[in-house]
């Protein structure tokens, strides 16, 4: 884990990060509903879909920059693998949103 956390590049870090956030505060409404967490929820969820964005965005970037210093014939498996690495921030940030909605609606449930 903390090799992929080496490998992955700044805005990838940030990227998580926010996602992982937005999981937090959702697990805080889950426990402890109030409006102010709930408010929160939004901007958080478009933060992480625009971080997810720009992950993304930023991966299929250096799989270009790759490609173009690249000498030679231009090996597609290893494009391909850069294009999967590319989509799996994305993927996951969206997971994490799943999650936190899934919480959020716990707390709705429970929210008097």
């Amino acid at each position: 884990m903390l090799q992929l956390l080496r490998n992955t590049g700044g805005i990838g870090v940030l990227g998580m990060a926010v996602a992982v956030a937005t999981v937090a505060v959702a697990a805080a409404y889950a426990i402890r509903p109030a409006e102010r967490r709930l408010a929160l929820m939004r901007p958080l969820s478009l933060a992480t879909i625009f971080a997810a964005l720009c992950t993304f965005a930023s991966g299929v970037a250096m799989v270009f920059d790759g490609i173009s210093t690249t000498a030679g014939p231009i090996g597609w498996s290893r494009v391909a693998a850069g294009a999967a690495e590319s989509v799996a921030p994305m993927a996951g940030a969206f997971g994490c949103l799943t999650i936190a909605w899934m919480l959020v609606a716990v707390g709705l449930r429970r929210h008097p």
